[in-house]
């Protein structure tokens, strides 16, 4: 049987996506702009990772971080373009997900 080549982009792609809390990071953000203890405070997550993720993801270019120069200083996290381009893969899993996903009580 002929095995299907997996495209090198491709297999960076979901890299990217599974590398764990970063699709849920995208999702989150396709709201607007966030500052960091939005985000860190919507999905529970350690600061430790949060920033490792965010970083990872701004140098991926898939998210800009602003720095905006107030007192206190405030730095905002927002999607890119390229960001952007992942809502309708997020949507079409959301979608899929309340179709046929099954939540049960452990």
């Amino acid at each position: 049987m002929d095995q299907k080549k997996i495209c090198p982009r491709f297999e960076k792609a979901l890299k990217i996506l599974n590398h764990r809390w970063n699709t849920l990071l995208i999702y989150q953000l396709l709201d607007g702009p966030q500052r960091y203890s939005t985000i860190k405070k919507q999905l529970n997550i350690s600061s430790r990772v949060l920033t490792e993720r965010l970083k990872e993801l701004e140098t991926e270019e898939i998210l800009l971080r602003t720095v905006i120069p107030t007192t206190p200083v405030v730095i905002e996290y927002e999607l890119t373009e390229k960001g952007y381009a992942l809502a309708p893969v997020l949507k079409a899993i959301e979608q899929w997900s309340s179709d046929w996903v099954t939540i049960t009580k452990d």
